[in-house]
Protein backbone atom coordinates (compact mmCIF):
# COMPACT_ATOMS: atom_id res chain seq x y z
CA UNK A 1 0.00 0.00 0.00
CA UNK A 2 1.35 3.42 -0.93
CA UNK A 3 2.14 6.08 1.66
CA UNK A 4 -0.29 8.39 -0.12
CA UNK A 5 -3.13 6.15 1.06
CA UNK A 6 -2.13 6.64 4.71
CA UNK A 7 -1.67 10.39 4.21
CA UNK A 8 -5.13 10.65 2.67
CA UNK A 9 -6.66 8.52 5.44
CA UNK A 10 -5.17 10.58 8.26
CA UNK A 11 -6.17 13.82 6.53
CA UNK A 12 -9.76 12.63 6.07
CA UNK A 13 -10.05 11.51 9.70
CA UNK A 14 -8.74 14.81 11.08
CA UNK A 15 -11.22 16.75 8.96
CA UNK A 16 -13.99 14.49 10.24
CA UNK A 17 -13.07 15.54 13.78
CA UNK A 18 -13.06 19.16 12.66
CA UNK A 19 -16.50 18.79 11.08
CA UNK A 20 -17.89 17.30 14.31
CA UNK A 21 -16.53 20.26 16.29
CA UNK A 22 -18.02 22.80 13.88
CA UNK A 23 -21.39 21.02 13.93
CA UNK A 24 -21.39 21.11 17.73
CA UNK A 25 -20.67 24.86 17.70
CA UNK A 26 -23.54 25.49 15.31
CA UNK A 27 -25.89 23.32 17.36
CA UNK A 28 -25.29 25.60 20.37
CA UNK A 29 -25.91 28.99 18.75
CA UNK A 30 -28.83 29.47 21.17
CA UNK A 31 -27.20 27.99 24.28
CA UNK A 32 -26.70 30.58 27.01
CA UNK A 33 -23.05 31.14 27.87
CA UNK A 34 -21.76 28.50 25.44
CA UNK A 35 -18.09 28.74 24.45
CA UNK A 36 -17.03 27.52 21.02
CA UNK A 37 -14.46 24.77 20.45
CA UNK A 38 -11.59 25.26 18.05
CA UNK A 39 -9.24 22.70 16.53
CA UNK A 40 -5.83 23.05 14.93
CA UNK A 41 -3.99 20.52 12.78
CA UNK A 42 -0.41 20.05 11.72
CA UNK A 43 1.56 17.70 9.51
CA UNK A 44 3.92 15.27 11.16
CA UNK A 45 6.69 13.87 9.01
CA UNK A 46 8.31 10.45 9.01
CA UNK A 47 12.08 10.66 8.49
CA UNK A 48 14.35 7.81 7.44
CA UNK A 49 17.82 7.13 8.82
CA UNK A 50 19.59 8.30 5.66
CA UNK A 51 17.84 11.68 5.95
CA UNK A 52 20.16 12.45 8.86
CA UNK A 53 23.37 11.33 7.14
CA UNK A 54 25.81 14.00 5.95
CA UNK A 55 27.76 12.39 3.15
CA UNK A 56 31.45 13.26 2.65
CA UNK A 57 31.91 14.58 -0.89
CA UNK A 58 35.40 14.34 -2.33
CA UNK A 59 34.63 16.55 -5.33
CA UNK A 60 31.67 18.01 -7.18
CA UNK A 61 31.44 14.92 -9.41
CA UNK A 62 31.13 12.47 -6.54
CA UNK A 63 28.07 10.26 -6.67
CA UNK A 64 25.68 10.24 -3.71
CA UNK A 65 25.63 7.05 -1.70
CA UNK A 66 22.13 7.64 -0.30
CA UNK A 67 18.91 8.76 -1.98
CA UNK A 68 17.47 12.21 -1.41
CA UNK A 69 15.55 12.72 1.86
CA UNK A 70 11.90 11.67 1.74
CA UNK A 71 9.25 12.89 4.12
CA UNK A 72 5.83 11.32 4.54
CA UNK A 73 3.05 13.68 5.65
CA UNK A 74 0.75 12.53 8.43
CA UNK A 75 -1.89 15.16 9.33
CA UNK A 76 -2.68 15.06 13.03
CA UNK A 77 -4.98 16.87 15.45
CA UNK A 78 -2.54 19.14 17.29
CA UNK A 79 -4.62 21.47 19.48
CA UNK A 80 -8.20 21.32 20.78
CA UNK A 81 -9.16 24.41 22.77
CA UNK A 82 -12.23 26.07 24.21
CA UNK A 83 -12.48 29.72 23.20
CA UNK A 84 -13.49 31.63 26.37
CA UNK A 85 -13.92 34.93 24.55
CA UNK A 86 -16.76 37.08 25.91
CA UNK A 87 -20.15 36.61 24.25
CA UNK A 88 -22.69 39.34 23.71
CA UNK A 89 -25.24 40.22 26.43
CA UNK A 90 -28.98 39.87 25.84
CA UNK A 91 -31.56 41.78 27.86
CA UNK A 92 -34.18 39.61 29.59
CA UNK A 93 -35.27 41.71 32.54
CA UNK A 94 -35.70 38.63 34.75
CA UNK A 95 -34.35 39.28 38.28
CA UNK A 96 -32.56 35.91 38.48
CA UNK A 97 -30.98 36.13 35.01
CA UNK A 98 -27.29 36.96 35.44
CA UNK A 99 -24.51 37.51 32.93
CA UNK A 100 -20.83 37.76 33.76
CA UNK A 101 -19.17 40.67 32.01
CA UNK A 102 -15.49 39.77 31.86
CA UNK A 103 -13.67 36.76 33.24
CA UNK A 104 -15.33 34.51 35.79
CA UNK A 105 -17.60 31.54 36.45
CA UNK A 106 -20.55 30.60 38.61
CA UNK A 107 -19.99 27.56 40.82
CA UNK A 108 -22.61 24.84 40.43
CA UNK A 109 -23.06 21.88 42.78
CA UNK A 110 -23.92 18.61 41.04
CA UNK A 111 -24.14 15.01 42.26
CA UNK A 112 -20.68 14.46 40.71
CA UNK A 113 -19.05 17.48 42.35
CA UNK A 114 -18.76 21.23 42.04
CA UNK A 115 -18.41 22.49 38.47
CA UNK A 116 -18.09 25.87 36.76
CA UNK A 117 -20.54 27.50 34.37
CA UNK A 118 -21.14 30.75 32.48
CA UNK A 119 -24.88 30.10 32.15
CA UNK A 120 -26.65 32.50 34.52
CA UNK A 121 -30.25 31.53 33.73
CA UNK A 122 -31.32 30.74 37.31
CA UNK A 123 -34.64 30.21 39.12
CA UNK A 124 -36.00 29.38 42.56
CA UNK A 125 -37.21 25.94 43.60
CA UNK A 126 -40.02 25.25 46.05
CA UNK A 127 -37.69 25.78 49.04
CA UNK A 128 -36.49 29.14 47.75
CA UNK A 129 -33.07 27.83 46.69
CA UNK A 130 -31.39 29.39 43.65
CA UNK A 131 -30.87 26.62 41.10
CA UNK A 132 -29.92 26.16 37.44
CA UNK A 133 -32.15 24.96 34.62
CA UNK A 134 -31.07 21.38 35.40
CA UNK A 135 -32.03 21.80 39.08
CA UNK A 136 -28.45 22.06 40.42
CA UNK A 137 -27.86 24.50 43.33
CA UNK A 138 -25.90 27.68 42.67
CA UNK A 139 -23.22 28.20 45.31
CA UNK A 140 -22.42 31.35 47.21
CA UNK A 141 -19.79 32.23 49.76
CA UNK A 142 -21.55 30.09 52.37
CA UNK A 143 -22.71 27.26 50.14
CA UNK A 144 -26.22 26.90 48.74
CA UNK A 145 -28.32 30.08 48.60
CA UNK A 146 -31.87 30.04 49.99
CA UNK A 147 -34.02 33.17 49.80
CA UNK A 148 -36.96 33.87 52.12
CA UNK A 149 -40.45 33.90 50.59
CA UNK A 150 -42.40 37.02 49.72
CA UNK A 151 -39.55 39.15 48.36
CA UNK A 152 -40.89 41.94 46.16
CA UNK A 153 -37.74 43.81 45.12
CA UNK A 154 -34.80 41.51 44.36
CA UNK A 155 -31.56 43.25 43.46
CA UNK A 156 -28.24 41.53 42.69
CA UNK A 157 -25.15 43.73 42.75
CA UNK A 158 -22.13 43.48 40.46
CA UNK A 159 -20.18 41.53 43.09
CA UNK A 160 -23.01 39.01 43.55
CA UNK A 161 -24.56 40.38 46.73
CA UNK A 162 -28.29 39.71 46.88
CA UNK A 163 -30.63 42.30 48.33
CA UNK A 164 -34.32 41.73 48.97
CA UNK A 165 -36.37 44.77 49.95
CA UNK A 166 -33.08 46.55 50.79
CA UNK A 167 -31.97 43.72 53.08
CA UNK A 168 -28.78 41.72 52.39
CA UNK A 169 -29.80 38.09 51.92
CA UNK A 170 -26.62 36.45 50.66
CA UNK A 171 -24.08 36.51 47.86
CA UNK A 172 -23.69 34.51 44.65
CA UNK A 173 -20.12 33.32 44.27
CA UNK A 174 -18.01 34.17 41.23
CA UNK A 175 -14.55 32.70 40.74
CA UNK A 176 -11.95 32.28 38.03
CA UNK A 177 -9.02 29.90 37.55
CA UNK A 178 -5.33 30.53 37.05
CA UNK A 179 -5.24 28.74 33.68
CA UNK A 180 -8.39 28.41 31.56
CA UNK A 181 -6.74 25.73 29.38
CA UNK A 182 -6.88 23.35 32.32
CA UNK A 183 -10.68 23.27 32.12
CA UNK A 184 -12.67 20.79 30.07
CA UNK A 185 -16.34 20.60 29.11
CA UNK A 186 -18.55 18.16 30.97
CA UNK A 187 -21.79 18.67 29.05
CA UNK A 188 -24.76 20.73 30.21
CA UNK A 189 -22.64 23.89 29.80
CA UNK A 190 -20.47 22.86 32.76
CA UNK A 191 -16.68 22.80 33.13
CA UNK A 192 -14.27 21.00 35.42
CA UNK A 193 -10.52 20.57 35.79
CA UNK A 194 -8.90 18.17 33.32
CA UNK A 195 -7.63 14.87 34.67
CA UNK A 196 -4.21 15.43 36.16
CA UNK A 197 -4.40 19.23 35.86
CA UNK A 198 -4.01 21.47 38.88
CA UNK A 199 -6.61 24.26 38.90
CA UNK A 200 -6.31 27.05 41.43
CA UNK A 201 -9.30 29.30 42.00
CA UNK A 202 -8.62 33.04 42.01
CA UNK A 203 -10.73 36.15 42.43
CA UNK A 204 -12.72 36.84 39.27
CA UNK A 205 -12.19 40.29 37.71
CA UNK A 206 -15.60 40.19 36.00
CA UNK A 207 -18.89 41.68 37.13
CA UNK A 208 -22.41 40.28 37.33
CA UNK A 209 -25.10 42.05 35.33
CA UNK A 210 -28.67 41.45 36.51
CA UNK A 211 -31.42 41.03 33.95
CA UNK A 212 -29.04 39.92 31.18
CA UNK A 213 -27.84 36.61 29.77
CA UNK A 214 -24.58 35.95 27.94
CA UNK A 215 -25.03 34.79 24.37
CA UNK A 216 -22.74 32.09 22.88
CA UNK A 217 -19.54 33.35 21.26
CA UNK A 218 -20.28 31.43 18.05
CA UNK A 219 -20.13 33.33 14.75
CA UNK A 220 -22.48 31.47 12.41
CA UNK A 221 -20.91 32.83 9.21
CA UNK A 222 -17.40 31.95 10.39
CA UNK A 223 -18.46 28.41 11.34
CA UNK A 224 -20.24 27.89 8.01
CA UNK A 225 -17.11 28.96 6.10
CA UNK A 226 -15.06 26.52 8.20
CA UNK A 227 -17.59 23.76 7.48
CA UNK A 228 -17.33 24.31 3.73
CA UNK A 229 -13.53 24.33 3.96
CA UNK A 230 -13.46 21.10 6.00
CA UNK A 231 -15.85 19.46 3.52
CA UNK A 232 -13.66 20.42 0.55
CA UNK A 233 -10.54 19.16 2.30
CA UNK A 234 -12.25 15.87 3.11
CA UNK A 235 -13.18 15.45 -0.57
CA UNK A 236 -9.59 16.20 -1.61
CA UNK A 237 -8.18 13.58 0.76
CA UNK A 238 -10.83 11.14 -0.42
CA UNK A 239 -9.65 11.71 -3.99
CA UNK A 240 -6.07 11.01 -2.88
CA UNK A 241 -7.14 7.66 -1.42
CA UNK A 242 -9.11 6.74 -4.55
CA UNK A 243 -6.17 7.58 -6.80
CA UNK A 244 -3.77 5.63 -4.59
CA UNK A 245 -6.09 2.63 -4.66
CA UNK A 246 -6.31 2.79 -8.47
CA UNK A 247 -2.52 2.88 -8.78
CA UNK A 248 -2.16 -0.09 -6.40
CA UNK A 249 -4.71 -2.14 -8.35
CA UNK A 250 -3.02 -1.37 -11.65
CA UNK A 251 0.40 -2.31 -10.27
CA UNK A 252 -0.91 -5.61 -8.92
CA UNK A 253 -2.59 -6.40 -12.25
CA UNK A 254 0.58 -5.72 -14.23
CA UNK A 255 2.73 -7.84 -11.91
CA UNK A 256 0.26 -10.70 -12.28
CA UNK A 257 0.34 -10.46 -16.08
CA UNK A 258 4.14 -10.54 -16.22
CA UNK A 259 4.16 -13.81 -14.33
Amino acid sequence: MQNSMFSGLFGALTNEHRMNSIANNLANINTTGYKRDSLAFRDTFIMFAHDQVMEPIANVRSQKLFPDPQHRARPRLAVALTDFEQGGLKVTGAPLDLAISGEGFFTIRTPLGDYYSRNGHFRLNAEGMIITEQGFPVLGDGGEIILPPGIKDLVIAADGRIFGDDVLLGQIGMVSVDNLRNLEKMGGNLYRARNGAQVQEIAAPGEMVQGFLEMPNVDVVYEMVNMIEAHRQFEAYQKVMQTSDTVDREAITRVGRNR
